[in-house]
């Protein structure tokens, strides 16, 4: 547990309100987050954008040391999140994007969400689409094995493609300047082979009764996680006896939770999480 993580879990334990925390995903930092926060803070809940293991404070620390983030697993994420949410006294919603939205989804199912939403979310094991487009995204880390135990950094051109196809150039530039670090291969590699692997960590247990209320969005332009693949973790999801939901964002991409139109997004999540805590 990082200060960062300590302060946050102090905080919202001494605030008489709903925690709801943030869940990033590979490529980011929690501080992606910041204006989520600050906006589910003013609708009136107790922020706390979590972090994965080693996660660097800064992202100009995280692109200057990226053996920090390497050799991170999804069960490895999974579990460290776990014991800090278990340090908070209420149940909180959940919200993650990308591999953060399939960790959402794996903590959810352990009964630790009161509810979730889950942003264009990495697939788990179940989950059969195989777009042309995700491989493409995912292609800088799979096209060498070796990057399973190294953290690996996007160019820009990458990042592009992959996050900031549905923003100008501009907007994709200031984005991948502010934003962009390193990430572990390993969970790339995890998501790939889950349904060959039954032992994998990339799994969900979708038919948990204490799942909780989950809305997954999906960005209509997403090339990394396009509709094809947050659909059909919806249709996963659906067996479970909790309310299942799925939303499409028109004209967006996978960077929908950090670029200019972050607040629509936001609102959504926001207006889901306020039916039920």
């Amino acid at each position: 547990m990082t200060t960062h993580d300590e302060e946050l879990i102090e905080r919202a334990n001494a605030a008489d309100r709903t925690p709801v925390v943030f869940v990033h995903g590979l490529w980011l930092l929690p501080s992606s987050w910041d204006r989520w926060a600050d906006h589910f803070e003013q609708a009136g809940y107790a922020p706390v954008s979590l972090s994965w293991p080693d996660d660097p404070d800064t992202v100009e620390e995280a692109n200057r040391h990226p053996e920090v983030l390497a050799g991170k697993t999804v069960g490895q994420v999974a579990d460290h999140l776990a014991a800090l949410i278990g340090g908070l006294k209420r149940r909180p919603a959940i919200i993650g994007h990308s591999f953060g939205g399939l960790l959402t989804q794996i903590l959810a199912g352990r009964g630790l969400s009161a509810a979730s939403v889950a942003i264009d979310p990495a697939p788990f094991r179940g989950v059969l689409p195989l777009p042309v487009s995700s491989l493409r995204a995912a292609a800088p880390v799979l096209t060498n094995p070796a990057n399973r135990n190294r953290a690996v950094p996007l160019t820009f051109d990458q990042f592009r493609y992959s996050f900031a196809n549905a923003v100008s150039d501009e907007e994709a530039r200031q984005l991948y300047e502010t934003f962009a670090v390193p990430a572990p291969g390993a969970p790339l590699f995890q998501a790939a082979t889950a349904n060959l692997n039954p032992w994998t960590e990339a799994k969900v247990d979708t038919e948990n009764p204490e799942r909780g209320p989950l809305l997954i969005i999906s960005g209509e332009k997403d090339h990394t996680v396009p509709w094809a693949l947050s659909n059909a973790s919806y249709k996963r999801q659906r067996r479970n006896p909790g309310i299942t939901e799925i939303i499409e964002m028109k004209d967006r991409g996978h960077a929908l939770t950090i670029d200019q139109g972050w607040q629509e997004v936001a609102d959504t999540a926001l207006t889901f999480v306020r039916r039920f805590v």
